[in-house]
């Protein structure tokens, strides 16, 4: 199975970010430019651009442009819990909407992630999470599809965790890294907030009980709606 386009372009930035040819705090080549030289429309440019943003490699300064990100400063926190678990702990319903269900080839940051061969296929599924109807979060979720091939689209897209489980693979270790940002176009268009609004961005590995990390999730909260819980 070929790689989208968008997926070329976010490997090769990413290598040339690697390779020195942006280096952090570089300001990298404007969207247009960029689609020029991909030969491909802004939109799948934008696509490209905004995984790298997801991933923590790109950060976008407004009215600047797009640079090669700080590397952030990490405190291993332990007790966090999940969108689910808040919700209902805040007496309010989560719901949430799939947008999007792929099944196809990893980006570089996904093969890293979850250790991945680059001819394995995995499923990159987007969803919008809610509390009480109202627009919270916007998530990409990525897992080899061989561990969820038998599992229903119904199961994996509501249940994951209770799907693994009964197919006897224990959830081990959770691995967070939260930061913060502003709302793109994008974003807002998706949860209903306006550009340049505060975000929380949050890139989780999930792995089973054996060290085998199994899930690679980017997501994006709206800040004024959402706060995280931690215990240390």
């Amino acid at each position: 199975m070929e790689e989208p386009m968008y997926i070329k372009i976010h490997n090769q930035i990413k290598r040339d970010i690697e390779n020195h040819v942006y280096r952090v705090g570089d300001r990298i080549p404007a969207e247009r430019q960029l689609a020029v030289k991909f030969g491909v429309s802004r939109m799948t440019l934008r696509q490209a651009i905004k995984t790298l943003e997801d991933e923590g490699i790109l950060e976008r300064r407004l009215g600047s442009g797009t640079y090669v990100a700080n590397q952030k400063v990490q405190e291993k926190m332990s007790g966090i819990m999940s969108f689910t678990e808040i919700t209902k702990a805040n007496g309010q319903v989560p719901s949430s909407k799939l947008i999007s269900y792929q099944i196809g080839r990893p980006s570089l940051s996904e093969k890293e992630r979850l250790h991945l061969k680059q001819d394995v296929d995995v499923l990159r599924m987007e969803r919008i999470r809610y509390a009480d109807k109202t627009p919270i979060c916007h998530e990409v979720v990525t897992i080899p599809y061989h561990l969820i091939e038998d599992i229903s689209k119904e199961d994996i897209s509501t249940h994951l965790y209770d799907a693994l489980e009964k197919n006897s693979s224990h959830i081990g270790r959770v691995t967070e890294y939260i930061s913060a940002a502003n709302a793109s176009e994008n974003d807002a268009r998706l949860l209903h907030a306006k550009k340049g609004e505060a975000l929380i961005t949050r890139r989780q590995v999930t792995e089973f009980s054996d060290g085998v990390p199994f899930e690679y999730t980017r997501a994006r909260y709206v800040a004024e709606r959402f706060e995280f819980t931690f215990s240390k």
